[in-house]
C-alpha cells in the first residue's frame, strides 16, 4: 500500500514543485487560518494479544488479531497565533478497516470485525520558517478516536457458533506530526503531512462457542498526507 502512495504522490509533487517556480513567496502572518484538505493513508502498527474468553475462562491461545490499512480524505483548519505558532484541529472523514485474524487459530477465519474509525485531533504547530516558500512544521497533540459501524463478518458469525453485541471502545490519545507547506502563489501551497497517533481500544463480543470475548489491541497508526491548502488573511 505505501509502495502504491508514493507512487501516487512523486508525479504531484514534481507538478507542485515546478508551478511554483518563480512564485511569489507569502510568509505567514498572526491571524492567518490555512485551510489544507488530502488524501491520506492510515496504516496501523497494531498489535494485540490473545482474547479472553468467559467460556474458556482465560486466555485462547493463538487467537491475535491485526488492523489492515486504509485510504481516506481529510481536511484541516491552523489558525496561527504568532507567525511561528499554529493551532490545528483536524477532521477526517471516516476510514474503514478490517480486523483479521493473526494466530493460528483465527487466521483462517480471515477478515473477523469490519468498523469505521473516526479520529479527530487538536495539534499545537510550530513552524519553523514562516517567511519561507518551503515552510516545515511540527506538532504535537491529542487525539479522540471513535469506532463506529462495527459488525461481525459472516467467517466469525459461522466460525464461532453466532456473534452479537461487537463493539470497540472509544480511545483518548496524543499525535505527532511533522509535515511541509510549499508556496505555489495566488494564496494557495502544496502539502505533504505524517502522524503517528496513539489509539488503543478493547473490542468485545459475544459467541456461542466462547460466550464473552474481548480482547485489547493497540491501533497506533501512522497517517501519510498528500494534498493543497489555501492561507485565508484577516
Amino acid at each position: 500500500m505505501l509502495k502504491k502512495f508514493a507512487k501516487f504522490s512523486l508525479p504531484v509533487i514534481m507538478a507542485g514543485c515546478l508551478t511554483a517556480i518563480n512564485a511569489p513567496v507569502q510568509a505567514l502572518e498572526t491571524g492567518d487560518l490555512l485551510v489544507r484538505g488530502r488524501i491520506i493513508n492510515i496504516n496501523p502498527s497494531a498489535d494485540s494479544g490473545n482474547v479472553t474468553s468467559s467460556a474458556v475462562g482465560g486466555e485462547v491461545a493463538g487467537t491475535e488479531v491485526d488492523v489492515e490499512d486504509a485510504y481516506s480524505l481529510d481536511i484541516d483548519f491552523t489558525y496561527m497565533l504568532t507567525q511561528n505558532i499554529g493551532v490545528e484541529l483536524l477532521l477526517d472523514l471516516s476510514s474503514k478497516h478490517d480486523i483479521v485474524g493473526k494466530g493460528p487459530t483465527l487466521s483462517p477465519l480471515g477478515t473477523i470485525i469490519e468498523t469505521r474509525v473516526l479520529p479527530p485531533a487538536l495539534i499545537l504547530q510550530y513552524h519553523f520558517l514562516p517567511d519561507s516558500q518551503f515552510r516545515p512544521y511540527a506538532g504535537l497533540g491529542l487525539n479522540y478516536t471513535m469506532f463506529l459501524s462495527e459488525e461481525a463478518t459472516s467467517s466469525l458469525d459461522t466460525g464461532l457458533g453466532g456473534v452479537r453485541d461487537v463493539e470497540l471502545d472509544s480511545s483518548f490519545g496524543w499525535v505527532g506530526q511533522i509535515g511541509m507547506d510549499y508556496d505555489l502563489g495566488n494564496d494557495l501551497f502544496f502539502n505533504l503531512d505524517v502522524k503517528y497517533m496513539d489509539i488503543d481500544t478493547t473490542a468485545t463480543f459475544y459467541s456461542g462457542a466462547l460466550g464473552n470475548v474481548s480482547t485489547d489491541v493497540d491501533v497506533n497508526p501512522w497517517v501519510f498526507g498528500i494534498g493543497v491548502g489555501k492561507r485565508f488573511s484577516f
